[in-house]
């Protein structure tokens, strides 16, 4: 039970944006903002006492830390992905896992479209050539997007805004997902991947980073893209063989790529990066900052703060990542319990028979399922007894029980 917030304490790694901050601090939270990435070591030394933490892509949330934190009850992806957080772990735990899953989208979207311009028109080597003092006013190899196809392996969020994007750009569209998507506008749906790297002038990858998808890119799915395509990874570092894409741009099969994620990225600003893809011509290398741009960490900020706010202070998972999504509005003068317990029938008639048992009013209720687990808000008239909670919590199906008001 946290009545007093002073002693809510929040840890934000990897230099997360100050908006996130001010909104957490707004609350009355204490709040450590940490510049770089922690290891698995260093933030099991942290965690200890941390009841909200927040991360980016770098930090690793496995098993073993959620195991050491003591308070932890919510954890914030300030990005996409989740994958860097054992979720499976944090379900069992009852600590809701919440990310921003379309703040910076367009960031990411604007990237990919600057970088296949680049590479088009080779402005790479040609501003390498200049600051070497050599004038090449050459239009040998430069090329207009317009009229080229894009192929977009991975159609979601991401995948379908550049798809809008580049079709405005004049490009033709292909895109291939697992999924059952609705193309839009003209784009066309390819059956197999292989349709897709055999017709695209310029293949783009915008997956997640689940453990199946390690590797799925290498030497065959390069052999199978057209002779001077162009390549780009926006998406998850360990999807693509490097070794394998440094062959294709050595051999000349590929005339250019753009990778902004890598299988291992340096901690912190300054620390050496090192890759098979450095010295290569025409190859763009950024430091992971698809979604760097300030307007999309101030709109992850304030969104992933709000919603971690939001599960602390009223118990709702709305757009949680791994808890069913319950929002229940808050009633003035009203008791709150959270109840995050394993899915399986008469769990509901259970928690109303200890209520009813103790002559406790339920004023409002709302229960969610989602796979293993349920989640369940009551809104309370009146007192409650230490004994009611020791009841709940005492249930065989119970996760975590959590009082909020």
């Amino acid at each position: 039970m946290m009545t007093d917030q002073a002693k809510v304490r929040v840890l934000l790694l990897e230099s997360i944006h100050p908006d996130a901050v001010s909104r957490l601090e707004s609350a009355g939270y204490e709040v450590e903002s940490v510049r770089n990435a922690l290891d698995e070591s260093e933030l099991i030394d942290r965690i200890r006492g941390v009841h909200l933490l927040g991360i980016r892509s770098k930090t690793k949330v496995t098993a073993r830390v959620i195991e050491a934190a003591d308070s932890l009850v919510a954890i914030g992806a300030f990005c996409i992905g989740t994958d860097q957080i054992d979720l499976t772990a944090a379900s069992a735990h009852g600590i809701a896992v919440f990310n921003a899953p379309f703040s910076n989208t367009r960031s990411v979207v604007e990237l990919a479209i600057a970088e296949i311009i680049s590479m088009t028109r080779r402005l790479t080597e040609k501003n390498a050539l200049m600051h070497a003092g050599v004038w090449d006013k050459s239009a040998d190899g430069a090329h207009e997007i317009r009229g080229r196809r894009l192929g977009i392996i991975g159609y979601g969020n991401i995948g379908t805004q550049l798809s809008v994007l580049a079709e405005n750009l004049g490009m033709y569209v292909s895109f291939y997902d697992t999924a059952d998507k609705l193309a839009l506008s003209n784009a066309h749906r390819c059956a197999t991947i292989e349709e897709l790297l055999e017709t695209s002038d310029v293949v783009t990858i915008h997956v997640d980073g689940r453990p199946g998808n390690a590797g799925f890119f290498g030497t065959e799915q390069f052999k199978r893209m057209r002779e001077g395509a162009l390549f780009l990874n926006l998406s998850r570092g360990i999807v693509v063989d490097h070794v394998a894409l440094r062959e294709a741009l050595e051999s000349g099969h590929l005339a250019g790529a753009a990778v902004d994620v890598f299988p291992t990225e340096p901690k912190g600003r300054g620390d050496e990066f090192v890759s098979e893809l450095r010295g290569l011509p025409n190859v763009i290398l950024t430091p992971h900052i698809g979604g760097s741009t300030e307007e999309a960490q101030s709109d992850i900020g304030g969104f992933v703060a709000n919603k971690l706010a939001s599960f602390l202070d009223e118990g709702n998972t709305t757009l949680s990542v791994n808890l069913p999504g319950v929002g229940l509005p808050e009633q003035a003068g009203q008791s709150r319990i959270g109840h995050v317990h394993i899915n399986t029938p008469g769990v509901l008639a259970q928690v109303n028979s200890i209520l009813a048992e103790h002559k406790v009013n339920v004023e409002g209720q709302l229960l969610s399922t989602r796979g293993e687990y349920g989640y369940l808000i009551t809104d309370i008239g009146g007192g409650f007894s230490d004994e009611v909670l020791e009841r709940l919590r005492s249930m065989e199906q119970t996760v975590r029980l959590r009082v909020l008001s």
